[in-house]
């Protein structure tokens, strides 16, 4: 019984990192019609309207958040907010396969901040894998203007001068990773505090008025979309956003937080095949060698030290 449902969770999990691997494919499907900040209100509001159905519907006398919790559940919403931006604004000007594996080294920096936040220690193998992850960046950053073939490794011009988009969309998706770690560290810090429903519905909502209030101030395009962009909106936030991590915070109650953590390695592997087959996205060999490093070097920083044998 015991194995059926561990068997159970891990197909639990495989399913959510699918789902959570469709959010940089549905958003290329848009992003030459939508901007970056009107995608993310979007998915962030319906989100916000979806888990206010479920908590309202599944409540059961709940207490409401003090100030104090409500403060940082506004703080919480106003770092998704700013990640979601950053990372989206991103796939406009790098491939979906190096925007998602430098978006995932958030783990990296959650590790990196969380002795300052949560007085937490480092795992011994953190500044190793550190190491291959920041080699690894350096290699994605090579991808635009180098090309690596049998003849060996080639590159136009200036490196500097001749990506000036590689290297903003990269410094959009990392800045997606800085701002991701500031929700985690906040979450970390008050959802044992809080009902996760509560918790969810509050921090979508905050993110979303903020995402909302910015687009009208810089005079963006909020209606007037067609069907099939309407269509995209509420996929983004049911399949990636609602099905994906409600899927993985329910993992997180049946299998370690390690296999959790490891296992959201592969959203960048799902969205690199997904992209390969829906939008013919091919990433280069530097892409492919810089995303390796990255992916080895979470893993080695996310792996907790062995427990040495009792004697």
């Amino acid at each position: 019984m015991a194995h059926s449902k561990r068997f159970s969770s891990f197909v639990l999990l495989f399913i959510s990192i699918l789902a959570v691997s469709t959010a940089a494919i549905l958003i290329r499907l848009v992003n030459d019609q939508v901007s970056a900040l009107v995608i993310a209100a979007y998915r962030l509001g319906l989100s916000a309207c979806l888990s206010a159905l479920i908590y309202f519907g599944s409540r059961h006398g709940q207490a409401k958040p003090n100030k104090r919790q409500f403060i940082w559940m506004a703080f919480s919403g106003a770092f998704l907010a700013a990640h979601f931006a950053a990372w989206i604004s991103s796939l406009e000007y790098i491939s979906v396969s190096s925007s998602v594996i430098l978006v995932t080294t958030t783990p990296l920096w959650v590790a990196l901040f969380s002795p300052l936040v949560l007085k937490e220690k480092v795992s011994p193998g953190f500044y190793l894998g550190m190491l291959f992850a920041l080699l690894g960046g350096v290699v994605i950053a090579f991808s635009g203007p180098c090309k690596l073939s049998g003849s060996g490794l080639a590159c136009a011009g200036k490196m500097l001068d001749s990506s000036p988009e590689t290297l903003r969309g990269m410094l959009l998706a990392l800045a997606g990773a800085w701002m991701a770690s500031g929700y985690m560290l906040i979450g970390r810090k008050i959802r044992a505090e809080t009902d996760n429903s509560q918790y969810t519905l509050v921090v979508y909502a905050f993110a979303a008025l903020i995402l909302i209030l910015t687009a009208v101030f810089r005079g963006e395009k909020l209606y007037g979309y067609s069907p099939r962009v309407y269509t995209i909106f509420l996929a983004m936030a049911l399949i990636p956003q609602m099905l994906g991590h409600s899927i993985l915070n329910y993992s997180l109650k049946s299998l370690p937080a390690t296999i959790v953590s490891i296992a959201l390695l592969g959203e960048p592997i799902g969205s690199t095949i997904l992209a390969i087959i829906f939008l013919k996205e091919i990433p280069s060999m530097l892409e492919v060698i810089g995303g390796i490093l990255i992916l080895v070097g979470i893993t080695i920083a996310v792996l907790p030290a062995k427990k040495p044998n009792a004697a």
